[in-house]
């Protein structure tokens, strides 16, 4: 297995790509923020992407790539949420349909946008049966391409096109707070940095009950964990991906892990300081910057993910949020 399955020339021809289909989106500041973290930091919004994730890029970029007869016969996929709506909606872009396989308790909204792209869907229970092997099979019986969300190689490299731009945004990062799930936005990003700016330190953030990579970096293999159960529902993968491990064990300087209660307070204070809404797995890179888990350079580029939650959930949530002390 080559340990470089994509190169920074594939992340720019993925950015061309996705010219004029997914947004490039704002780095936000926060006076407030710089004062609390002692630091200068950028938050690349990828909660204003498409679908609101940055999961879009790298759907959008592997369906690009697909010959015509294989988008006329259809893709398929396994997803939590906001891959199979980037799919779905990549699919209906490109004039090709999609079959999502997505578990029983993934969040309503996102299970309602994926089928409001036009995918169709069908359920499975995560605690008891394998996603991989549903899709696979369906993909099978029907002929469809298979778009795995994050170990596949054009999938990494669409999803590194947030550190590509982010970058282009920003000047003389020092550290770049990426969330983990199954490692896919976190190789991408990782893989841009380390040849545009091989000073810049690359952390990866996961929930501390998802912490397969963090493990597996400590192991030096890939662990499998549990299914874990963490409000961080976009990071529930249990063992890495062979691809994005192979370039996440080289390139990210480590990965840490945030509680539960670290991520709502995240949340909160992207609520009601930076006026923007976060999912949970969105948040996870910014509460380990809230929560010190990561000792900041001078200038820190914190990517937010996604804000694909429902109002319902996201007051549970908030519920018993705690607030961060504020200067």
């Amino acid at each position: 297995m080559s340990e470089t399955p994509i190169t920074l020339a594939h992340v720019q021809d993925a950015a061309d790509r996705l010219e004029g289909a997914a947004h490039r989106t704002p780095v936000l500041r926060s006076s407030l923020l710089d004062a609390l973290a002692g630091s200068e930091v950028h938050l690349k919004a990828e909660n204003f992407q498409r679908v609101g994730a940055f999961k879009f890029r790298g759907a959008y970029n592997a369906l690009a790539q697909l010959p015509a007869e294989q988008l006329a016969r259809g893709v398929a996929a396994y997803s939590s949420g906001n891959h199979g709506q980037a799919v779905a909606l990549a699919a209906r872009e490109l004039g090709s349909s999609a079959l999502l396989v997505m578990p029983q308790d993934a969040p309503p909204t996102k299970l309602a946008a994926t089928a409001a792209y036009g995918a169709e869907i069908v359920t499975y229970d995560r605690w008891t049966e394998s996603r991989e092997e549903i899709g696979a099979k369906l993909a099978a019986e029907r002929g469809l391409t298979v778009i795995p969300p994050y170990d596949y190689a054009p999938t990494m490299a669409g999803q590194g096109t947030v550190a590509l731009e982010l970058l282009e945004q920003t000047e003389e990062l020092e550290a770049l707070l990426v969330p983990v799930g199954g490692g896919g936005l976190a190789a991408g990003c990782a893989t841009v940095a380390a040849a545009l700016a091989p000073r810049l330190s690359v952390v990866g953030v996961e929930p501390d009950a998802g912490d397969d990579t963090a493990r597996s970096l400590r192991e030096g293999a890939r662990v499998s964990i549990p299914v874990p159960r963490t409000i961080a529902d976009g990071q529930g993968a249990t063992t890495p991906g062979e691809l994005t491990f192979a370039v996440n064990r080289r390139l990210l300087t480590g990965v840490e892990t945030v509680g539960e209660d670290e991520i709502r307070a995240a949340m909160r204070f992207a609520f009601e300081v930076l006026k923007i809404v976060l999912e949970p797995s969105g948040a996870t890179a910014l509460a380990a910057l809230l929560a010190g888990r990561v000792r900041l350079p001078r200038r820190t580029g914190v990517v937010l993910s996604g804000g694909n939650i429902g109002l319902d959930r996201f007051a549970e949530v908030m519920a018993d949020a705690p607030a961060l002390p504020l200067p």
